[in-house]
């Protein structure tokens, strides 16, 4: 009797269990609409903060730029340059390029020099000799006038023949003479004329000489302060596609005139170097506040601003902008490359309904939220968008409190409304 009960007790258990199970499917058949799996969230109102959040690099400011001299030479070969990242003091070495060339130019220019030096002193010996000569010349030519003057007064006591004899010689005598005289200062200056031409030449071979050892020195590149190198990209390369990076410039390489080699930034004057996407560069302006922290020095804030705006660049789909902000307060833990987080402030809206960008939703043109009901369903509400940022939206046309859905209801059948019959193509901004 006894196993008889017990075999009765189950069967009525399991029966009773049954029917707990299927009246708990018949409920949630019942009133779907009622349980709702859709997560959400409330409008609210208050202030909002936008921001744009980066990441960058750390680097000095005030950067000064080495570039290959202008020497003359289409092409410089690389014989020395200091890595990227290196400590350097005023006056160190970071570039050196090969001077074989400009050494070679020195040399002959100052052989020349000599040369022309040694031209000059002899050009100018020969004209002390030819006034010299020409000096002796009129008085030779002043003596001979002299003594045809005293025969000529012979004249009265002679035979006439003789007397004319006397006449003629005194005349060619002073015809010599004043000829003599009439060409001396050209002829002085005749013999002048070749000290000029060795003293140009000398002037020619010293200017060659100063030019080659200022070249040779424009070759020695110096730092103009204390910081740290930064080398450039070698745009000289012929191994490029479109896309990739110039390869960093080394020992070896060959440069143009003009060409940037090493950057000398300011360890004084602190920046960073910021890649922002395109479509927040309307939103930013200079002198922007920003708070920057750094991962490598845990714990502490730094206060930016944003000093420059620079270039868009990039393909297509992924079109960036350089941001530059300048750190106000840099502690003596910071160091060149350390990678930054910046978040800059960009405006403030006060007493404006918001909701999380997820529970927006765009249809075209069309931008609507989905409002829950009081039967649990949602429906669709037409909205109008102030501001948007990556997180928030600013909205208008609803109420604070209305409860809004994050993601699409139609998705899982729980829409209502006129505009429900499209609504499982809308697009979560």
């Amino acid at each position: 009797m006894n196993r008889m009960r017990l075999v009765v007790v189950a069967v009525m258990l399991a029966a009773l269990a049954l029917a707990a199970f299927a009246a708990m499917r018949a409920y949630e058949n019942l009133k779907p609409e009622t349980v709702s799996r859709i997560p959400n969230t409330t409008v609210k109102r208050g202030e909002v903060i936008f921001t744009i959040t980066a990441r960058g690099a750390l680097q000095g400011g005030n950067t000064k730029v080495l570039t290959a001299p202008m020497t003359g030479n289409s092409q410089l070969v690389i014989t020395q340059l200091s890595k990227s990242g290196d400590l350097v003091q005023e006056g160190d070495v970071v570039a050196q390029f090969d001077t074989t060339e400009e050494t070679f130019k020195l040399r002959e220019a100052e052989a020349d020099l000599e040369e022309a030096g040694q031209q000059l002193e002899q050009s100018k010996n020969e004209v002390l000799a030819r006034e010299e000569e020409l000096s002796n010349e009129l008085v030779q030519a002043r003596s001979a006038v002299k003594l045809a003057e005293l025969e000529c007064r012979r004249n009265p006591l002679i035979a006439s023949i003789a007397a004319r004899q006397n006449d003629l010689a005194l005349e060619a005598a002073r015809d010599r003479l004043q000829k003599l005289e009439r060409d001396y200062e050209e002829r002085r200056r005749a013999a002048k004329a070749s000290i000029a031409i060795q003293e140009a030449a000398q002037g020619k071979a010293k200017m060659l000489a100063e030019t080659a050892a200022r070249n040779i020195s424009l070759m020695t590149l110096k730092a103009p302060m204390g910081g740290y190198a930064s080398v450039e990209r070698n745009t000289n390369s012929n191994f490029f596609f479109p896309g990739m990076q110039f390869p960093i410039l080394q020992v070896g390489d060959i440069v143009r005139a003009g060409m940037g080699v090493v950057q000398i930034p300011d360890l004084k004057s602190w920046e960073i170097s910021a890649q922002i996407d395109e479509q927040d560069r309307g939103h930013l302006a200079l002198q922007q506040l920003a708070e920057v922290r750094i991962p490598a020095v845990p714990g502490r804030k730094y206060k930016g601003t944003v000093k420059n705006l620079g270039g868009t660049t990039g393909p297509p789909w992924n079109r960036r902008f350089e941001c530059k902000l300048s750190l106000d307060d840099p502690t003596a833990e910071l160091r060149p490359g350390m990678s930054a987080r910046v978040v800059v402030r960009t405006e403030s809206i006060r007493d404006a309904l918001w909701i999380p960008a997820q529970a927006l939703f765009e249809s075209g043109a069309r931008k609507f939220v989905y409002v829950r009901e009081a039967d649990g369903g949602f429906k669709e509400k037409d909205v109008e968008l102030v501001r948007r940022s990556e997180s928030q939206v600013v909205l208008k046309g609803i109420e604070a409190g209305a409860a809004v859905a994050l993601s699409n209801p139609a998705e899982r059948g729980e829409a209502k409304g006129s505009a429900t019959k499209g609504a499982a193509g809308a697009l979560t901004k």
